[in-house]
Parts: C-alpha cells; structure tokens; sequence
C-alpha cells in the first residue's frame, strides 16, 4: 500500500499528510522552533493501522528535513521508534524528547 500513497506537506496545517480513502487524513502533525522541524504526533485513523501509512509519512518527512538541511527534535513517539530502525536519519536529530 505504501507505493500508493500520496503524501504532501501541507505548510498550512503543519502536517505531512495523506487523504485517505474513506475521506479523513493521516498526518504528521510538525512545529517550527529555533530553526528546527520539531516532529509533535503522528495519526493514522482506526482502520488504516498495520498498512504501513505512518512509515511511509516518517520517511517523506525525514527525506523532507535530509533534503532541506533541517535539523529535528523528536516528540513523536511513532517517528522515535522509527528512526530507532532506520539510523541513517539519526543525523538530522538535534533534540530528541522521547526515549
């Protein structure tokens, strides 16, 4: 399912999000603090858990900092325990909040 996933970066809300099929987002809820990109929550509606929808928003936000050089402080539980399987993102971490 992930290959089917449209994500965006919606400035508006601070989310990257994805419009799922039943008309409700998923989303990484983010804040801008001190020039970094603070990861707050990530949601996946109930239904849409275990398909691979909150990695595949981990990973476009991650690949989102990587790309424009942001520093991140971590919050989020759910993007914690992803960058805990995928280091190659450590780097980009500057503050992490949640251990």
């Amino acid at each position: 399912m992930s290959n089917e996933i449209k994500i965006i970066n919606n400035e508006k809300s601070l989310h990257f999000e994805t419009l799922l099929s039943n008309g409700e987002f998923a989303f990484i809820e983010y804040r801008w603090h001190n020039g970094n990109l603070v990861f707050m929550h990530t949601l996946v509606p109930e239904g849409f858990e275990g398909k691979g929808i909150a990695a595949a928003l981990a990973r476009f936000a991650l690949e989102y900092a990587k790309e424009k050089q942001f520093k991140i402080v971590v919050y989020c539980p759910y993007v914690n325990a992803y960058l805990k399987k995928h280091t190659e993102y450590q780097f980009l971490v500057t503050k992490n909040e949640v251990q």
